[in-house]
């Protein structure tokens, strides 16, 4: 059921409810006389436009919960594509046969560090981490460190997470008429 088919009228009788409570009340302050009416039927009206706010606070609290859920749901499914992430690189670097140094400096690399930041994090020469970098690139068979990213994105689109790597779909070629 879509959710906007109860907001919706729900939201109408709300506002119906609170502009008929707040005229009343503006009404007896203000001493603005209204036709009368029995007050059977008023009282009535106050227990409706009462149930209307009631019935709302309900369904936002509904919503809230909603929300909140499916907001801790995205949250986990965040945590898990993380993990998995993880859980590729320290695969591929193995399958590489990275040192543990190009590890670090192919971590920092896939985070968007540039050469000089890894340089210095690692307390070594930026012609050291150059190096490292070709040595990474090297082993993974890509010629920088976008392809190096797109390997790892690649294999996350897929689903063959866990399951060794990626081969890439092969291309559709149109036949000219």
């Amino acid at each position: 059921m879509k959710v906007w088919f109860v907001l919706f009228p729900l939201l109408a009788l709300q506002l119906g409810s609170g502009i008929f409570l707040l005229w009343d009340i503006l009404g007896s302050i203000l001493g603005i006389k209204s036709s009368p009416i029995a007050w059977v039927y008023y009282e009535l009206a106050q227990i409706g436009a009462v149930i209307g706010l009631i019935l709302g606070v309900v369904v936002s609290a509904t919503l809230l919960v909603r929300s909140i859920r499916k907001q801790r749901a995205a949250e986990e499914s965040l945590r898990l594509a993380s993990g998995a992430f993880m859980e590729v690189l320290h695969e591929r670097f193995s399958e590489w046969e990275l040192t543990p140094a190009e590890k670090d400096v192919a971590m920092f690399s896939i985070k968007g560090l540039s050469t000089a930041d890894i340089a210095a994090l690692r307390n070594t020469s930026e012609g050291t981490v150059k190096a490292q970098t070709n040595a990474i690139y090297r082993k993974a068979g890509v010629s920088g460190r976008p392809q190096l990213l797109s390997l790892f994105i690649d294999e996350l689109m897929s689903d063959n997470i866990g399951n060794g790597p990626v081969t890439p779909a092969p291309e559709v070629i149109e036949k000219a008429p």
